[in-house]
This record gives C-alpha cells, structure tokens and sequence, in this order.
C-alpha cells in the first residue's frame, strides 16, 4: 500500500515538473483549434505568441501563412485572424522573458517606447542583422502600424544598424 502511494506520488511529481517545462498553452477562445492546427504545424507557438498585431496585420500574416502551405480554409480565415487579435494584438501584454538591457546610443528611448508596443525587446536583442535589413524590418513594421514618424524611423534603424548590426 505504501509502495504504491509513493509511487503514485513519484508519477503525480514527474508529471508536474514535465508539465512546468512546456510552454504556456494558447489561450482559449474561437478560433484556438485553427490556429493550434493550422499554425503549429511549421513552428512553436512563441514563434508569433510574441508579436502584437492589429486585425489587418493578422489578416496578412494568415495569408502569407497559407501561401506557405498552412492549412487553413477559406471558412477558417476569419476565425483565425479574430482569435490572434483578440489574444496577441496591440496592448496585450506580452510574455516577460529575461530582462533586456539595450545598449546606449542615440535613438535607444525612440526603439525602447514604441518596440514594446508589439512585441518584446528580447526580440531585438538576440536579432543581428545588416544595415539594410534593418530599415527593411523597420519599414515593415511602420507598414504594419508602428507610430513612428519619419525622424523616429530614421532613429531607430540608425540604433538597430550600429548596436545589432551582423558582423
């Protein structure tokens, strides 16, 4: 009896520390099926539980998903599309990783006030890139609505090129 009491109790342990290592599951909701299907077919879902997009950059998001081979039917596309903007869009927070200290430099405060409006700063942080990418990102990110204006663009690839730029 006390054998298998402890034994119980050794499964019920194992079982919660397994569980403490996976990662957070997707929130509940219309639309969860499809996107845990569909989505997680190609990668994990941090690979977008991170990023904070609008319905219309959701909506485009989807659609370069299923160019790419997600299957997600016409039907489906709308419910899609309403469950990440209502659970990953713009204001809702997002998952605290380890802390990011950016690096000093000019347009360090422009990246730290409107990057976190979207997504978290550790993914700036652990991304290098060339000069030229960057204003790519930074222009697709003010395409998909990032309040930044012309000068703050111009600051914040001038900070992304000089303090994250690929060697």
């Amino acid at each position: 009896m006390r054998t298998a009491f402890f034994a119980a109790l050794a499964a019920s342990l194992v079982a919660a520390a397994a569980a403490a290592q996976q990662p957070a599951p997707l929130p509940p909701g219309e639309g969860h099926d499809v996107v845990a299907v569909a989505c997680t077919q190609c990668h994990a879902p941090s690979a977008f539980m991170q990023l904070r997009m609008g319905q219309d950059a959701w909506r485009l998001q989807v659609y370069d998903m299923i160019l790419r081979g997600a299957q997600v039917g016409p039907g489906d596309i709308d419910k899609a599309v309403e469950y990440l903007a209502t659970n990953f869009g713009p204001g809702i927070n997002v998952p605290q990783g380890a802390p990011v200290t950016l690096p000093d430099g000019a347009g360090k405060d422009v990246v730290a006030k409107n990057c976190v409006l979207c997504h978290g700063l550790d993914r700036i942080a652990d991304t290098k890139r060339s000069a030229g990418q960057w204003d790519a990102i930074v222009a697709r990110m003010v395409a998909i609505g990032a309040p930044l204006s012309a000068d703050d663009r111009k600051q914040v690839t001038g900070y992304l090129d000089s303090a994250f730029v690929a060697k």
